[in-house]
């Protein structure tokens, strides 16, 4: 679980949940996909979405990409240029750090976090 700032609905916190399993190398909402390039990793859960998903980022990059995905085999190619995460190593026209960034300068939330782990 994570603890940072609360976004407020309707005067409550909302509490957020996002699972880190079969990871695709494009955005969910594509038609077309690929096999996961990166393993399960597992549960998180805030108060706070933007550190939810910037604890998630973090946890992903931090992971080892599987042999034989399009990840794997982007590292794989003698062209590789690590271009210093997983998302644009995967699809180089991925900006998600842009989002995250504007979410917290329109007050959604604090890409601060402490991760707690649970077993």
């Amino acid at each position: 679980m994570l603890r940072s700032s609360a976004l407020r609905f309707c005067g409550r916190p909302g509490f957020h949940i996002s699972l880190i399993t079969d990871v695709s190398p494009n955005c969910d909402c594509h038609g077309e996909n690929d096999a996961p390039i990166l393993p399960d990793i597992g549960m998180l859960a805030s108060f706070d979405p933007v550190a939810l998903d910037q604890a998630c980022v973090d946890l992903c990059s931090k992971a080892e990409p599987i042999r034989n995905s399009q990840l794997g085999d982007n590292i794989a190619s003698p062209h590789f240029h690590d271009h210093g995460n997983h998302w644009h190593n995967s699809n180089p026209n991925i900006s998600w750090s842009e989002t995250l960034e504007h979410a917290e300068k329109i007050g959604i939330g604090s890409r601060e976090y402490e991760l707690i782990t649970m077993k």
